[in-house]
Order: C-alpha cells, then structure tokens, then sequence
C-alpha cells in the first residue's frame, strides 16, 4: 500500500529534502573551493600537469579531492545548518592545506617532484591527504 500523501514519512521529506538539497550544495562548494584554493596555492600546476598526462599530478590532485571529501561528507552529516557546514568545511580546507605545506617543508621540493612526474611523491601526499581526512572526519564527528 502507498504511503498517503499526507503521512508524516511524505511531511518529513517535503520538509528536509530542500535543506537536504541547500548543505550538499554547500558542501560540493566548499569541495570546489577547497580543490581550487589548493590548484592555486601550489607551486605546480596540476591541471595542465594533468592534460600533458601527469600521472603524478592527476595521483595528488585525486588525494586532495578525497581528502577533502572525506571530512566534508563527515561534517555534512554531523551540521545542523549550512553555517556549520561552512565553518566546518573551513576547517578541513585550512587543515587540508597545511597537511601539504607540512610535507613539502618535510620532503623538500615536493612539488617539483610531482611535476616531475614522481609517482612515489604523489602516493605518498595523497595518502598523507586521506590519512589526515579521515581523522579530521573522526575529530569532526563527535
């Protein structure tokens, strides 16, 4: 039997699907920006890297973008409003890059390296980038 239109399974969704809608759409414009702040901040540019067919750089651009989805999607579903999801996007945007900052000033020059086409340099960010993200996401969600 189908629910009836005005069951309170029907009212809930009517009533949070557009909310529901409004923090992803936060949260993927936090994602794009966070992607974006990251492209233009590094030393290298990964998508021309990538167009010439950069393996490494396409391997560290992806970490990036999980890393910074991992914790998002945490805050995502932990926000009870779209400044919360914005504050806490900052926050994984801002860590997210210091994580890389970190390991530059630890591996000297990984940037050139990556635009070098080193595939160990790029594993190795992007697995420092999901590593970070996905304590920042256990930090994030209570």
């Amino acid at each position: 039997m189908p629910p009836q239109l005005n069951s309170p399974e029907i009212q809930a969704f009517v009533t949070g699907f557009p909310i529901a809608l409004l923090h992803a759409g936060a949260t993927l414009l936090l994602l794009i920006a966070g992607a974006g702040l990251y492209i233009l901040l590094t030393p290298h540019r990964e998508i021309a890297l990538i167009r010439d067919r950069n393996a490494a750089a396409a391997l560290s651009l992806a970490g990036v973008v999980v890393g910074l989805a991992i914790p998002l999607s945490v805050s995502l579903g932990s926000s009870t409003s779209v400044v919360e999801v914005a504050l806490w996007g900052v926050a994984a945007i801002a860590v997210q890059l210091l994580v890389f900052r970190l390991l530059d000033f630890l591996l000297r020059g990984l940037p050139q390296r990556i635009q070098d086409g080193e595939i160990s340099a790029a594993i190795l960010l992007a697995g420092a980038k999901v590593g970070s993200a996905l304590i920042l996401a256990a930090a994030f969600s209570g």
